[in-house]
């Protein structure tokens, strides 16, 4: 895959946004994080079209960038977060796209990030609805994907990404939410140090710890294919769905489910009263309230964190998790991200 540097530099130096920094990341410079998911290269003059009827958000706001900006980007959208959806309306896929032509007259160019877990899989379903539509899509092998946790003294970095744009050729605030930091694309084999000075390597451990503390979903462990409901993995708390941009798959139950304004049961990072056994927890086991009525079922974690999908009802109960006859008493908690005006 062939991107011009000029398109490069101007997807780092475009975004104000950038200056911002989270102050939620510690006191230290930026921390990059090796991220374990794929890229997928979705171009051609009809690869919007293409996208629009097959995932939840508006692209039409990333190819054309004249949308309002999203949150902390501080400017046009470079990145979108979405869900493709099977016909029940059932999330089969969490995806990043990333926009990589600057003008709307330019050839559609995106760029998918998905879990890796499942990247023939989604090729599959993309070609099966690509039908005749003048669309190219191949797997990105050639790049990185890293994900940017700033410190307080991570200072303003974009000065020194324009001078690197061989190197990266994405940064972009996180669309999901601004306590996640930025995303990274670079060439395999990019020099961090340069594209970024100060910054460390992370322990991708420590990424899914400040995943789960802040209850952000990612890949098929979060999000089941075929299980998971978008509405009630936050998919419009984290800017993911557009409810007037018209038909797409899966769109009529979860139109309904908004229009109904009925959501009883969310994810929710869990914090646990011991640390979790490893690798011996059963896909989906039970949480329970005090009197044994189910409250939910756990999705992933480590150590004492989580994230589960809960009852509103009985987050604020004595809750515990069922762990083959052992009992591991859990809290969960309202990430501060969230709404206002969420349900509590």
């Amino acid at each position: 895959m062939l991107v011009r540097a000029g398109a490069a530099a101007a997807a780092i130096t475009t975004l104000p946004g950038l200056r911002r920094l989270w102050r939620g990341g510690g006191s230290g410079a930026a921390a990059c994080f090796p991220l374990g998911r794929a890229l997928l290269e979705v171009r051609g003059a009809e690869a919007a079209i293409f996208l629009q009827g097959l995932l939840t958000n508006d692209v039409t706001r990333l190819v054309a960038g004249d949308g309002p900006p999203l949150p902390a980007a501080g400017g046009l959208p470079r990145a979108l977060y979405a869900h493709a959806l099977n016909v029940q309306g059932r999330c089969l896929y969490d995806l990043i796209l990333y926009r990589l032509h600057e003008r709307p007259e330019e050839e559609p160019h995106i760029l998918l990030e998905c879990d890796s877990g499942v990247l023939d899989a989604i090729q599959k379903h993309l070609k099966l609805y690509k039908i005749r539509r003048k669309v190219n899509i191949a797997p990105c092998l050639d790049l990185s994907l890293w994900a940017v946790i700033p410190g307080e003294r991570a200072g303003d970095i974009t000065s020194s990404l324009s001078k690197c744009a061989d190197q990266a050729l994405i940064l972009t605030p996180d669309p999901r939410t601004e306590v996640m930091g930025w995303r990274l694309i670079t060439k395999k084999g990019a020099n961090l140090s340069e594209i970024i000075p100060g910054s460390q390597i992370g322990n991708i451990q420590d990424y899914h710890r400040h995943r789960y503390k802040q209850g952000i979903p990612e890949g098929v462990k979060d999000l089941p294919p075929g299980v998971a409901l978008p509405l009630e993995s936050n998919l419009a708390y984290m800017n993911g769905i557009s409810f007037t941009k018209g038909c797409y798959i899966g769109q009529e139950l979860t139109a309904r489910t908004h229009h109904m304004g009925v959501i009883r049961k969310r994810l929710l990072p869990v914090h646990f009263s011991t640390p979790l056994p490893k690798d011996s927890i059963p896909e989906g086991a039970d949480i329970l309230t005090e009197s044994g009525k189910s409250a939910g079922k756990f999705r992933a974690g480590g150590d004492e964190l989580g994230i589960a999908l809960l009852r509103l009802a009985n987050i604020n109960e004595p809750l515990c998790l069922n762990i083959v006859g052992d009992k591991v008493k859990l809290t969960a908690s309202i990430p501060e991200w969230w709404p206002k005006t969420a349900s509590k």
